[in-house]
C-alpha cells in the first residue's frame, strides 16, 4: 500500500459505488472538502487524499525533480488510484489539481469517467490570444514575495484568493492552512504551479468535464472558463453563483449540486 500511506489516503462511503477521488489545491490538504465530501459518501465511495507535501502526506517523499512538473504529480495520481483499485472514479479537482487531473486524464484516457474541474486554470501568465489573468511579471514578483517571506505571502495572498471579503474568517482558514504547509516544499510547487502551462494538454482529454468558473475568481478570469470550454472536447461550462477561488469553501451546498448534477448526467450517459 505505498502510495495509499504516501498519500494520507482516506477511503470513505459505499466501498465500489461510483467512486470520487477529490484532489486539493496549492497550501492546502484535503480538509478543505470537508464541507463538501460527506455528502456523497451515503451514495459513493468517497477517496480523500494529501499530495505529496501537504497535510499528512509524507513528505519525505516529496521530489524536487520528480514534482518539478505536473505531470508528476499526475503519476503520483493515476498510481494511487491504481493502488485502491478504483473502477472509472470521478476525479473532483480543484485549483492547481485539476491540470494534474488533466495530465492524468491525458495519460491514462480510460482511468476516469470524468473530471470536475473546479477554479481550474491551464496557463496563469497571459499569452497571445489567450488571457491568464497575469503578466510573467506579476507572477514573478508574486514567487519572490513567496521566497522571500513565505508566511507574509500566505496572509497576504489567502484573503485574496478566497474573494469573499465579507466573510473574512474565510480568508483566515486559508492562511492558516497555507502556513501549515512546510515552506521549502511551498515555495517549489508554488513556481511549478504558478509557471506551469498546460494548454497543449486540453485538446488531448477525452474524458467528459464539467468546467465549475466562479465569479470575481482573482486566479481565473471569466475568459479562462469560456477557453476550456472551446479547448476540451467534451466539455460544459456552469458558471456559479460563487465568488472566489474555492467554493468549496464559501458556497459549499451549490459546489455540491453541481458535482452531483454532473455524476448523474454521466450515469445516464453510460446507460444509454
Amino acid at each position: 500500500m505505498k502510495y495509499l500511506a504516501r498519500h494520507n489516503v482516506r477511503r470513505l462511503g459505499v466501498v465500489g459505488h461510483r467512486p470520487l477521488v477529490f484532489a486539493h489545491g496549492y497550501g492546502c490538504d484535503q480538509q478543505v472538502w470537508r464541507h463538501v465530501a460527506p455528502a456523497f459518501e451515503p451514495r459513493h465511495e468517497v477517496l480523500l487524499f494529501d499530495h505529496v507535501g501537504a497535510g499528512g502526506s509524507d513528505l519525505t517523499a516529496y521530489d524536487r525533480q520528480r514534482h518539478a512538473t505536473l505531470e508528476g504529480h499526475a503519476r503520483d495520481l493515476i498510481a494511487l488510484c491504481e493502488e485502491a483499485g478504483l473502477q472509472q472514479p470521478v476525479l473532483v479537482a480543484h485549483s492547481v489539481s485539476t491540470m494534474i487531473g488533466v495530465v492524468a486524464a491525458k495519460l491514462r484516457p480510460d482511468l476516469f469517467s470524468g473530471l470536475v474541474l473546479v477554479a481550474p486554470n491551464p496557463c496563469y501568465i497571459d499569452q497571445p490570444g489567450y488571457t491568464g489573468g497575469f503578466q510573467r511579471q506579476d507572477v514573478e514578483e508574486l514567487l519572490d514575495t513567496l521566497d522571500s517571506n513565505f508566511f507574509a505571502w500566505a496572509r497576504m495572498m489567502a484573503p485574496v484568493i478566497m474573494g469573499n471579503p465579507d466573510r473574512p474568517e474565510l480568508g483566515d482558514g486559508l492562511a492558516n492552512s497555507f502556513c501549515r504547509t512546510d515552506p521549502a516544499i511551498a515555495r517549489h510547487f508554488g513556481r511549478v504551479t504558478f509557471l506551469a502551462d498546460h494548454r497543449a494538454d486540453l485538446p488531448l482529454v477525452r474524458t467528459p468535464c464539467l468546467v465549475m468558473q466562479c465569479a470575481d475568481d482573482a486566479l481565473a478570469p471569466l475568459a479562462v472558463g469560456d477557453y476550456l470550454q472551446r479547448t476540451l472536447p467534451d466539455a460544459e461550462l456552469l458558471r456559479m453563483k460563487a465568488t472566489g477561488h474555492c467554493p468549496h469553501l464559501s458556497a459549499p451546498a451549490e459546489t455540491i449540486a453541481a458535482i452531483d448534477g454532473f455524476v448523474s448526467r454521466l450515469a445516464r450517459r453510460a446507460a444509454a
